[in-house]
């Protein structure tokens, strides 16, 4: 079966990770995960013929030191517009993901705009910590930018 690799991974301009996009129509066989082992929030495709067990297992417990909050959207039905920042506050880039896509946020500062009607689920670690977890800041989009990659953003 040929595959469809619907896999974007949003750059900054020094060659760090902004997000990973797992386009809608992404295709593939077996596990496929999108970010390393060291990444403080795992995100992965899995494809799985019918049939195919899962062996029952449970997690166990290991302390984990997370010092950095990842989200991960997934839009059920509509268009956002995701901006990006720098540490500084800068304004970087832009991407657009539409109804079906799954975006995991490895950036700490980003925005948002919906583009249309937007319904999507965020996940993220906890437990939240009201008031301290996040810090807003002014914004003036004069001009977006938007990072595409053959073609898939518009």
């Amino acid at each position: 079966m040929e595959t469809a690799n619907k896999i974007q991974t949003i750059m900054d301009d020094n060659n760090s990770e902004l997000a990973i996009i797992i386009r809608a129509d992404h295709q593939g066989e077996g596990i496929d995960f999108v970010t390393g082992a060291e990444c403080e929030q795992q995100l992965a495709y899995m494809h799985h013929p019918q049939g195919k067990d899962i062996c029952p297992h449970v997690h166990r417990q290991i302390h984990r030191e997370i010092n950095n909050t990842r989200e991960i959207l997934v839009i059920k039905k509509g268009a956002y517009r995701v901006d990006f920042y720098s540490d500084d506050k800068q304004y970087l880039k832009s991407c657009v993901i539409r109804t079906g896509d799954i975006i995991l946020l490895l950036s700490n500062a980003h925005g948002f705009k919906a583009l249309e009607d937007t319904e999507l689920y965020e996940i993220k670690q906890g437990p939240f910590a009201e008031g301290m977890d996040k810090e807003k800041f002014d914004f003036n989009l004069e001009k977006v930018v938007y990072e595409t990659e053959e073609g898939m953003n518009s």
